[in-house]
């Protein structure tokens, strides 16, 4: 193997390392399944990995993708109307009525509208406390009300301290089912889901 090549190698190694380092704590690549609410330029968003987030798409435009007047997107930022018809476009979020023509392969003329690459998106955004679930903080509470240690309910569910002490904390996600060992075996008490 030649030094050019090895180095193309090198190369397409970092940049998958640096993809996947990217995506770390992401189980899969980020898709926005729908608008929570617009309140001026931020907007929360429910992601495909069950949460919600809010960017404030301003600080977006301005400081990170430094949008100026030459730029397709700058009339977002001088226009909250037209902001406010942000949608749903594919697996991201855009503007219907902003964006460019160009030619498609056939080349005719098309409109392309304004989107926005969902993982940019997911790291520059935070997570919506209004929307948070709250399974930690009920199980920590439930488990003193029992007068049980994190070791206790541990044991009792199947589980270890460490993960029990990861949970109450919202360090960790929970599957249904062990919420449920968790909950029926650990506390002993029955569990139930409500949505309204």
């Amino acid at each position: 193997m030649g030094r050019i090549e090895s180095r193309f190698i090198m190369g397409e190694m970092e940049c998958i390392s640096s993809i996947k380092t990217a995506m770390k704590g992401l189980r899969r690549i980020p898709r926005i399944l729908k608008i929570n609410e617009i309140d001026d330029y931020k907007v929360s968003l429910f992601f495909n990995n069950g949460e919600s987030r809010i960017v404030d798409f301003k600080q977006l435009f301005e400081e990170v993708l430094k949008l100026t007047s030459k730029r397709v997107g700058y009339k977002l930022l001088e226009d909250l109307t037209t902001f406010k018809k942000i949608k749903i476009m594919g697996t991201t979020v855009g503007w219907e009525d902003v964006g460019i023509e160009g030619k498609n392969m056939k080349g005719e003329i098309e409109f392309y509208p304004y989107d926005l690459d969902p993982l940019v998106l997911f790291k520059n955004s935070i997570p919506d406390p209004k929307r948070k679930l709250i399974i930690g903080l009920k199980i920590k509470e439930a488990r003193k009300e029992a007068g049980m240690t994190q070791e206790e309910l541990a044991n009792r569910s199947g589980t270890s301290k460490h993960y029990i002490s990861r949970l109450e904390n919202d360090k960790s996600d929970i599957e249904l089912l062990t919420l449920k060992k968790i909950v029926e075996a650990g506390l002993g008490k029955n569990l139930t889901i409500q949505i309204s």
